[in-house]
């Protein structure tokens, strides 16, 4: 647990049942490696609202079905798509229906090595496995290549430790469960992309009952002209459509980032309010909203006055220095007595949740709070305190979740 003046909360974890992590994302939380944090919407420049997608519901745009039917058509080539349709012709309703309806698990399957008809052979051998999200060479290879190109780091900052923390290290544990009468992978995987035996794209993703949380996507330059970012998100909604995950969750949605814009392209998108942990769907009215306000929530009352457009964090104004110095939390104070949204207020903590009876756990040893010395004589307002630590934690992660945790000593 972090509660320095920063702007956002923080906490680690060793464990992360899946199904409690997705708890974590419908109240606003990411992780990072092994590291949870929940932005502080209210008080960033640059906040971070959660976004997420109904796959079920998910309709292709024109552009995004001609990314898809560009790198098909250079798959397969010219020559196997026409020596296969004289081989395996389509009757006449399959050739309307093809051409007239975009079917997306259809289309996203059609140029893979396992899905082929052959003969003949296409222009290239094409294959996505979902893997386990473990350090090879091979990935490293691919990551340190997309940093140094895509991301500009110098040779420096980029280390085969700090991809192993950063896109293998994982608190959620990879297991099969029937959800909804389906058997249904949960964990954290790869979604590695091979054209002819070379690994050209990496998808991280965490797999949840109800979603497909996309944590990090990685590509060769070699590929960069095939506009792996739009296909890998049309893939995860595929995967999501195919194996019964409700949502896609594409990370944050930050509006002041240009970078960022991409993720409205994919509808119908929700944004996670940060005080009412509602789902907002994110049309026009939204953005308009957002293009006033730097802060949004259906807390607030039409007749709020709207701010300065916000410059986006692309733009030359934006960059330029300042001497005005940013207003951080003080350090000092309990995490529910700074302006953060959508955290259990002091009351509320001790109205609706029994710390006394918190989980903890010692080198394999279960216990509860109440049973710790000086337990009684501590304060929660006391944020040095063991309890202090404990009750901020709550604050952040809401009743629900707070039933559920357990507090590892040591």
């Amino acid at each position: 647990m972090d509660n320095s003046p920063r702007f956002s909360y923080y906490a680690s974890t060793k464990s992360l049942q899946p199904e409690f992590y997705q708890g974590l994302l419908q109240r606003g939380w990411r992780r990072s490696g092994t590291t949870l944090y929940k932005p502080d919407l209210r008080e960033s420049c640059c906040p971070h609202y959660t976004i997420r997608l109904d796959s079920h519901l998910f309709k292709a745009s024109k552009s995004q079905r001609q990314v898809i039917n560009r790198f098909n058509k250079h798959i397969l080539g010219d020559d196997y798509t026409k020596e296969a349709a004289r081989l395996y012709p389509k009757s006449r309703e399959e050739s309307k229906k093809r051409y007239t309806e975009f079917d997306l698990l259809e289309r996203v399957h059609e140029p893979e090595k396992e899905h082929l008809k052959t003969p003949p052979k296409p222009a290239h051998s094409f294959t996505v496995t979902l893997e386990t999200a473990d350090f090879t060479e091979e990935k490293y290879v691919l990551y340190e290549n997309y940093q140094r190109v895509v991301h500009h780091e110098p040779p420096s900052k980029i280390s085969r430790r700090g991809f192993q923390n950063f896109l293998c290290s994982s608190p959620i544990p990879r297991t099969v469960k029937m959800i909804d009468g389906k058997m249904r992978q949960l964990g954290s995987y790869h979604q590695c992309y091979r054209i002819d035996g070379k690994l050209v794209a990496l998808g991280v993703l965490d797999l949840l009952p109800q979603c497909v949380s996309a944590v990090y996507l990685m590509y060769h330059e070699d590929v960069h002209s095939h506009e792996f970012g739009k296909l890998s998100a049309l893939r995860e909604i595929a995967l999501a459509q195919e194996h019964g995950y409700q949502y896609w969750y594409a990370g944050f949605y930050i509006h002041s980032c240009v970078k960022m814009k991409y993720k409205r392209d994919y509808s119908p998108q929700y944004i996670l309010d940060p005080e009412l942990y509602t789902w907002i769907l994110f049309d026009d009215k939204l953005l308009k909203k957002m293009d006033e306000r730097k802060y949004v929530t259906e807390n607030q009352e039409d007749t709020l006055p709207t701010l300065a457009p916000q410059q986006p964090q692309d733009s030359p104004r934006a960059s330029t220095d300042s001497d005005d110095e940013v207003e951080v939390p003080n350090p000092s104070l309990p995490v529910w007595e700074r302006s953060m949204p959508g955290l259990l207020t002091r009351e509320e903590i001790l109205a609706q949740v029994d710390l006394d009876h918190i989980k903890l756990r010692l080198r394999d040893i279960d216990a509860e709070a109440c049973q710790l010395v000086r337990w009684d004589t501590g304060s929660i307002d006391d944020i040095y305190s063991l309890k202090g630590m404990i009750a901020e934690l709550v604050s952040a992660v809401g009743v629900e979740l707070a039933r559920e945790m357990v507090w590892l000593l040591g």
